[in-house]
């Protein structure tokens, strides 16, 4: 496998950040298709950087038109094993503020046309997921954001949204019924694949409005988001510049060995082709 990396999936812009060093752009190929976009590599603090366009240049893909998988194998080929996710999220709690960052630890999924895992065609895998992020880099961005003086919540639950429309107000406010704390499209489908990947996974959630259940405050529209979200790409840039050259040398957390005993399909069971495809995923099991 290459040298490790660090990889940053969010907006396009992300990586026009201060002490960057752009390398090169990379186009990946994998066994799912093309990832949203080529691959923006640099470095920035000492550290090699992979950033990925999540709905790529222009934002042109719907939150179900993103090729999760290729993304999630594409940063694992060239080494990462840290994948930090910004993302826009509406708040759920009269707590979160549009402008605040919530490092997410927990998910609810309310997709239902995506592929989210790399098993399949001749090889199942149960994956266990009940702390859906990596504990270790989210103490790291909460403690770093905390140092920065950046309003953040160290936890937060987050809902999964097939969207592309925002929620109506009777899901809105069944899903604070439910404790939740920020929603969202993206999240969740890349944690899952990023788990199944052994990347130490984390989500930084920038909010952006109150989602539309606070009759106080106006209903979510896409120039309010926009606006917030310019104002947040900022923080979350400043975030990931301070946070990077914290990261540990060797991972401890159980990111790393997530699949050791995931896989229960007979290893020659599996097609060849199967194996190929997922050799950088499951190989070292099979």
């Amino acid at each position: 496998m290459a040298e490790r990396l660090v990889g940053v999936i969010g907006g396009s812009g992300l990586y026009e950040m201060p002490g960057f060093k752009l390398a090169r752009e990379l186009e990946v190929k994998t066994p799912f298709g093309p990832p949203s976009d080529k691959i923006v590599l640099g470095k920035l603090a000492g550290a090699k950087m992979a950033f990925l366009p999540r709905h790529g240049r222009g934002h042109f893909l719907l939150p179900s038109e993103i090729n999760y998988r290729a993304n999630i194998w594409a940063l694992k080929s060239l080494g990462a094993e840290f994948i930090f996710a910004s993302a826009a999220c509406g708040s759920l709690s009269e707590n979160i503020h549009p402008g605040d960052i919530v490092i997410v630890d927990q998910f609810i999924d309310r997709t239902r046309r995506r592929v989210d895992t790399f098993f399949g065609n001749g090889v199942v895998g149960h994956l266990v997921f009940a702390d859906p992020v990596c504990s270790n880099l989210a103490q790291l961005l909460f403690d770093t954001a905390d140092q920065l003086g950046l309003r953040c919540h160290r936890a937060g639950t987050y809902v999964c949204i097939e969207g592309p429309a925002f929620s109506t107000r009777a899901e809105s406010m069944l899903y604070r019924q439910w404790k939740a704390d920020v929603v969202g499209m993206t999240n969740l489908t890349e944690a899952k694949l990023a788990r199944e990947a052994e990347i130490c996974y984390a989500t930084i959630a920038l909010c952006t409005d109150y989602d539309c259940w606070n009759h106080s405050a106006e209903s979510v529209t896409i120039e309010a988001v926009l606006k917030v979200m310019k104002q947040n790409v900022a923080n979350c840039q400043k975030l990931i510049k301070a946070v990077i050259p914290q990261l540990p040398k060797a991972r401890t957390c159980s990111c790393a060995s997530a699949m050791k005993n995931a896989v229960i399909t007979d290893p020659p069971k599996i097609p060849a082709q199967t194996k190929k495809d997922l050799k950088i995923i499951i190989g070292k099991y099979l």
